[in-house]
């Protein structure tokens, strides 16, 4: 399975989330670790925001297993 890193802002444009509330999220452990890319810069494994968004797709309806 291929693991593609996605950046903080394409991470907001995926969840309609700030930069603050993603922290947040990450500071509960209610949202998937980063990755540290570099000194000062992170990045998000695709494949695990696109899960966490499908969970979220499906608790909203109902659907959580």
């Amino acid at each position: 399975m291929s693991k593609s890193l996605i950046r903080l802002s394409e991470v907001q444009r995926r969840t309609g989330y700030s930069k603050a509330w993603i922290y947040r999220l990450l500071k509960e452990s209610r949202f998937p670790k980063s990755v540290k890319i570099g000194s000062r810069s992170i990045a998000f494994i695709e494949s695990e925001i696109d899960e966490w968004i499908d969970q979220r797709i499906s608790e909203s309806r109902g659907e959580v297993a």
